[in-house]
């Protein structure tokens, strides 16, 4: 059977993708270093204008140094401003609008993971065509905290840049701006802060290697490099003392134990205002397509947390009983990379509640993300805590 495109009961079919390694020049990118097709258009965005700054190396020599000589930047150097035009812009306002008429959030952290590899990429380049890149990767989120109710209706704005760096590691600021027009204090439209951590590894032998420099220069750039320095010291020392309990939270974890003992060996005689954590999981499962991958071939590390995010408020939801309210993510460590093809398995819990306002509770929701090759029985854990839904008027006896 002959298939002829031109037939009027024949729809053709094309591509939507419309970016410059679409054509079919010789000079064409390829396909290896394109990444998937099908993130936000502000991803899209950040991605294609990061690549500009790599198409001097797309083909560098197979014998390419590492950088030799650090530079020293400032804060200015990398700060990178994104603007959503939803106010005009209906099909981008579609793009991001959720069932509430707010932002969907999931897409949000998609941009904001985006948005600090830009600024991670703008920090560490060399400007020298003769070496080899560095590969920046996401290490952590520190934390995303919302500070109001983000409309779909009104233009956004997302501002970042550099604000500390250690030896091999660069702590990003994120916010993200929203002001109705008869506000005109900046401070406080700033409607949610994040921090991400990005660590720079050698793209040819995947070791730690040293990043630029930072130089503060204003007073505000000096408070935050010594806020972000003081929060590193604090990681290290968590690390340290990571297993060691007080006797408080010793005596805390016995008494939860005992509690959940008694649901299992004794269900009639349990607190009926309580419930077992197995009890509130949630889980999906999917296989990670190519589509979904960045610049560097990997599953893009903000997908990742879109899809936490969303199983996470999801748990919130199912459990109260009345849409969520998300406040922030606590922390989100990125322990190994995702590749295309591997087999994630996300699971979510409810961790704790707090009724200190019974009109308000809060939520504490954790999710984790399992990565299986089922082809050699391995089994990974890469854990993504997504904490504090604030549920509205729900009254908790």
């Amino acid at each position: 059977m002959e298939l002829n495109c031109s037939s009027p009961k024949t729809i053709p079919v094309v591509s939507t993708f419309t970016g410059k390694g679409s054509d079919s020049s010789s000079t064409r990118k390829p396909i290896s270093l394109w990444p998937g097709m099908y993130h936000s258009p502000v991803t899209n965005a950040l991605w294609e204008a990061r690549s500009k700054i790599f198409e001097r190396l797309l083909d560098p020599p197979k014998d390419a140094p590492p950088q030799s000589e650090l530079l020293t930047k400032s804060p200015s150097q990398s700060r990178t401003t994104i603007f959503y035009n939803f106010s005009s812009d209906y099909i981008l306002r579609e793009q991001y609008r959720d069932p509430w008429n707010e932002v969907r959030m999931g897409m949000l952290l998609e941009d904001l993971d985006a948005l600090a590899g830009t600024i991670s990429v703008k920090h560490c380049s060399d400007d020298d065509s003769t070496t080899r890149p560095l590969l920046l990767v996401t290490a952590a989120v520190d934390k995303i905290v919302l500070k109001k109710p983000i409309s779909v209706d009104i233009d956004l704005k997302m501002v970042g840049s550099v604000i500390w760096v250690g030896r091999s590691s660069i702590e990003i600021q994120l916010d993200v701006i929203q002001s109705p027009k008869e506000e005109s204090d900046v401070s406080h439209s700033v409607a949610l802060a994040a921090n991400f951590i990005f660590v720079a590894r050698d793209s040819k032998t995947g070791k730690a290697a040293a990043v630029n420099r930072l130089s503060p220069e204003t007073e505000r750039e000096k408070f935050l490099f010594e806020e972000a320095e003081a929060r590193s010291k604090l990681r290290k020392k968590k690390r340290v003392d990571r297993r060691k309990l007080e006797n408080g939270e010793v005596n805390q974890l016995e008494a939860l134990l005992a509690e959940g003992r008694i649901f299992c060996d004794m269900p009639a005689l349990a607190d009926r205002d309580s419930i077992l954590l197995r009890d509130t999981r949630l889980e999906n499962a999917l296989i990670c397509q190519p589509q979904q991958r960045n610049i560097h071939g990997r599953i893009f590390g903000g997908f990742l947390m879109h899809r936490a995010f969303e199983l996470a408020f999801s748990t919130a939801y199912v459990f109260a009983g009345l849409v969520p309210c998300f406040l922030e993510v606590d922390h989100v460590d990125f322990l190994r990379p995702v590749d295309v093809g591997d087999f994630l398995r996300l699971t979510s819990c409810v961790l704790y509640t707090e009724l200190e306002n019974p009109d308000q509770p809060l939520i504490n929701v954790e999710v984790v993300a399992h990565v299986t090759r089922p082809e050699i029985r391995s089994s990974d854990v890469k854990p993504c805590k997504m904490h504090c839904y604030r549920t509205n008027k729900l009254i908790c006896s």
